[in-house]
């Protein structure tokens, strides 16, 4: 799933504008036209900061405000107030400009007949995911235990999100201050010493020279590492746009030593916990495939799920078909198939879930554990290297002079 900003004409010919969550750009249009508004413009969003992304995140509704919405809701509901009701106090309680309006057009479709999931959809800020639940809820008539089950299922993942990304800060930080200690050494402190060996005139080490011809470089020339830099990463972005490349990309990250697994164990957290949710709410097995690949970032593990889908929908498990696709955890497949099995699949799924995120929490700790004192220890050795050249030239010059 990718995000999508868009533009389109009410029915009234207002002018309207946001942000979605989409599989295509042909998906937005179509669900811009399910709501009655007439499409004028969809573009993908980069990755990363850029000035549109910052603009857009302004104007819509944030994924935190998302969760609080359905906590909120959630707490309502289950106290056995209206729904409604329910809306009406949200919007009293809530402080943000864009919240209010879309809680306001959501009570008055309600209040008007419609379906909450209609409603919410139409807002274009929640998922397919988010959506396809709430539908099965009120189906079921277990609307307020679904959203129970969305605001678990918001809270776990964003637990996930946030302990893997929590544990890079330190090795960014520290990997930061290596190269910016390097770049300050070889291009401000190094060159000091330049003049000194030139009056010398003295032949100088080997190391020396190339010590000196590093810290040349990096003074005279360190526009030319931003541009590769810069260039490297506009060319990949541009390449990974491509379904063939991104495919044969991904695929080489699952080859990677350590990344490869690590990739696997948090890709299949996030599709058995989806499938599991979806499948808990009452949402059919084959929609829930539908709705949980794209939860996934890694398009060789969407097309396995792809093929998966296909083969449940001529009747065969789904613990045989992902193991067939080769790309999945052996323990994800017994414990789908026990699942199967048992009649309990989304118990199952959700436990399978719990077990990986665990998986990569501890993995994570552990290639950080050893990460952090190679990175000190590449940078002692480098900074050692460094004095060490120097420090030859000096007692050669020592010698000279003796």
């Amino acid at each position: 799933m990718a995000q999508f900003a868009y533009k389109a004409l009410t029915p009234g010919g207002e002018p309207v504008e946001g942000q979605m969550e989409a599989a295509s750009e042909a998906e937005v249009i179509a669900r811009i036209q399910e709501a009655g508004n007439l499409p004028l413009s969809a573009s993908k969003l980069g990755e990363g900061f850029s000035l549109q992304n910052f603009r857009l995140s302004r104007r819509t509704i944030t994924q935190k405000q998302v969760g609080e919405f359905t906590d909120q809701m959630a707490t309502l509901l289950n106290s056995g107030m209206p729904l409604d009701r329910s809306l009406s106090v949200m919007l009293d309680l809530a402080d943000d400009e864009r919240l209010k309006a879309m809680i306001k057009t959501v009570r008055d479709k309600v209040r008007g007949g419609g379906n909450l999931s209609d409603a919410l959809e139409e807002q274009h800020v929640f998922s397919k995911l988010y959506v396809n639940m709430v539908r099965a809820g009120e189906m079921g008539g277990t609307l307020e235990k679904t959203l129970q089950r969305l605001s678990d299922y918001q809270a776990r993942s964003k637990a996930l999100r946030d302990s893997v990304l929590s544990a890079m800060i330190y090795p960014a930080i520290l990997l930061v201050l290596a190269v910016g200690s390097l770049f300050i050494l070889l291009g401000k402190v190094v060159p000091s010493f330049q003049p000194m060996f030139e009056e010398s005139g003295m032949q100088l080490p080997l190391l020396t020279q190339l010590v000196l011809g590093a810290a040349r470089f990096v003074t005279h020339y360190w526009w030319v590492l931003a541009v590769l830099v810069v260039g490297a990463v506009v060319f990949l972005r541009q390449r990974l746009s491509d379904p063939a490349f991104r495919y044969q990309w991904d695929e080489r990250k699952l080859r990677l030593p350590l990344f490869g697994d690590l990739i696997r164990r948090l890709e299949t957290a996030r599709f058995t916990r989806t499938l599991g949710t979806l499948l808990d709410s009452g949402v059919p097995l084959l929609s829930g495939l539908g709705i949980s690949k794209n939860v996934m970032n890694n398009s060789v593990l969407t097309a396995a799920v792809d093929k998966a889908a296909e083969r449940v929908k001529h009747g065969d498990p789904l613990a045989d078909a992902l193991a067939d696709a080769e790309h999945f955890p052996r323990l994800a497949q017994q414990l789908i198939a026990v699942g199967e099995e048992t009649g309990k699949l989304d118990e199952m799924l959700l436990k399978t879930a719990n077990t990986y995120d665990e998986e990569v929490k501890t993995t994570v700790d552990r290639m950080l554990s050893v990460l952090v004192p190679a990175t000190v220890l590449v940078l002692a050795g480098l900074i050692a290297l460094i004095v060490f050249a120097i420090l030859l030239a000096m007692l050669g010059m020592n010698d000279l002079m003796t």
